[in-house]
């Protein structure tokens, strides 16, 4: 029973959790645009709609929940006699890649054009999920700026447009949404290690070694007999 308990081995087990890691695609959300410039390598020009837009890299920060969050900024370019018109789409994505909030803001004249905080909704009301909510997402965008420039009398083509190019915009960044998946788990062997013994209640008491006998070389006692002894041999010569 012992042998066995001495011999257990404990192995150490480092659990690291499937964790999705969410990214942006820069050059994939570029490319579709023209492609970033060459020169300053931050911005891509395109035109759309008979009017010329350029699109900047997005720019992105972490969410506490694992997501992202970001924000592109998307000018109208309109000739060098007049000055550019501007506008920001910001989107929240999950930590699974999925795009649940967005938000857009025009700014036209000194005029700020700001939409509503879009999250998705169905027909009957209830939050869509997955896929349909990022359609849906895009598709309230677009729909709640279009109305409220509208209600601005914006009548330039280029600007008219603009809602239509966040939409645009929109798509693209959609698509180039990337989920990595990290390692699941990782095992580490550790060496055999034994439980440690308890002393013994009543440690015994050491016996009495007997001494060992002496191994010095032993002398016989001498015989000695008294002179003229009564019965002993005379040792000088008889007259």
């Amino acid at each position: 029973m012992k042998s066995a308990v001495f011999l257990f081995a404990i192995w150490c087990v480092t659990a690291v959790f499937a964790q999705a890691i969410v990214k942006i695609d820069d050059d994939a959300f570029g490319k579709p645009l023209g492609g970033w410039n060459k020169r300053s390598a931050r911005a891509a020009e395109y035109p759309l709609s008979g009017a010329t837009y350029r699109t900047y890299k997005p720019e992105v920060s972490p969410t506490p929940d694992g997501g992202l969050f970001v924000s592109v900024r998307i000018d109208h370019v309109r000739s060098w006699l007049s000055s550019d018109d501007h506008a920001t789409l910001e989107i929240t994505i999950n930590s699974v890649g999925m795009i649940v909030g967005a938000q857009s803001n025009i700014a036209i004249q000194g005029r700020s054009i700001s939409s509503d905080v879009i999250l998705g909704t169905n027909v009957a009301g209830n939050q869509a999920v997955g896929m349909d909510r990022a359609v849906q997402i895009g598709t309230d965008l677009v729909a709640n700026l279009s109305a409220k420039l509208l209600r601005e009398k914006i009548v330039e083509a280029g600007r008219v447009s603009f809602p239509a190019v966040v939409r645009h915009n929109y798509n693209l960044l959609f698509q180039s949404i990337r989920v990595e998946e990290t390692p699941a788990a990782t095992v580490v062997p550790t060496e055999p290690i034994e439980p440690p013994v308890a002393p013994p209640s009543n440690p015994p008491t050491p016996e009495a070694v007997p001494d060992k006998p002496s191994t010095a070389p032993v002398t016989p006692p001498l015989d000695i007999k008294p002179y003229a002894t009564p019965g002993a041999s005379p040792t000088g010569p008889v007259k």
